[in-house]
């Protein structure tokens, strides 16, 4: 949960003359209110994350930005996970334009996908998060990836990592509902008995975090629906790369890995 003391501002910059951020900075300290972070987000924006008990201060500061004529204020509000990483990484994580739960990386940007879904791991209570990706494009290494930045025990449910794995049951240290829960969308729906499926309904049904990889075929397979989904996370080798939904294709690419 975000503390409900910081603050995001973002503002585009018309005209980047000398001094422009002094300004800022100085009619911020006027008001009281401390700049925790900033960096340049993407093309002639910049983004920061304040610290301000007084929100009344706050929107006093964005009145008066409004009236500065070489920038203009484009978001002030507490911020959201996306903002801390926009910040934090000077760019956007690109979301779908119809299916805001979308969220695309490239695998240049691990560094990025791995501190987004490690802030998604550190929340506590129920949360399922689909991962889309061809196989050797880094899924299931930015899971764990995650999960060490979130301070999380991952736990394999189903996978293909080492050999194909599917478990039928966990010991209670690996039940833990604090854990990250890793499924193979694939191995627990086409290649799994009786027994695996009924773990994995235990483990879906708990508080817990579930990472479903390729989550097309496993709603497609399985009595679930896209609703099971609170976010899903696409990883390409570049941005044109088309996520191939062919049962066989998968299988075929991640045979040729072991």
């Amino acid at each position: 949960m975000m503390d409900d003391k910081q603050w995001y501002m973002e503002y585009r910059i018309h005209k980047n003359r000398p001094g422009l951020l002094g300004d800022i900075a100085s009619l911020m300290g006027m008001l009281g209110i401390n700049i925790l972070t900033i960096n340049g987000v993407e093309d002639k924006t910049r983004g920061m994350l304040l610290e301000c008990a007084d929100a009344n201060k706050v929107e006093l500061l964005g009145q008066m930005l409004s009236k500065v004529e070489n920038i203009t204020v484009t978001a002030l509000r507490h911020p959201r996970l996306l903002d801390v990483l926009a910040v934090r990484h000077g760019r956007y994580i690109e979301r779908d334009s119809d299916d805001r739960k979308t969220f695309r990386f490239v695998r240049d940007e691990l560094g990025l996908l791995v501190d987004f879904l490690g802030e998604l791991f550190k929340r506590e209570g129920h949360q399922v998060i689909g991962l889309r990706g061809m196989p050797r494009v880094g899924k299931t290494e930015s899971i764990i990836a995650g999960s060490v930045s979130a301070n999380k025990r991952w736990v394999f449910i189903s996978s293909t990592l080492m050999r194909q794995t599917a478990r039928t049951n966990l010991t209670e240290e690996e039940a833990d509902p604090h854990n990250v829960f890793i499924i193979d969308g694939i191995i627990s729906t086409l290649r799994a008995n009786e027994k695996h499926y009924n773990l994995l309904k235990t483990v879906l049904e708990q508080p817990s975090t579930k990472v479903i990889e390729h989550p097309d075929i496993f709603v497609r397979e399985s009595e679930y629906s896209y609703d099971l989904f609170d976010s899903i996370v696409e990883l390409r080798h570049t941005p044109d790369e088309e996520i191939v939904m062919d049962l066989d294709a998968l299988s075929s690419q991640a045979e040729d890995e072991f």
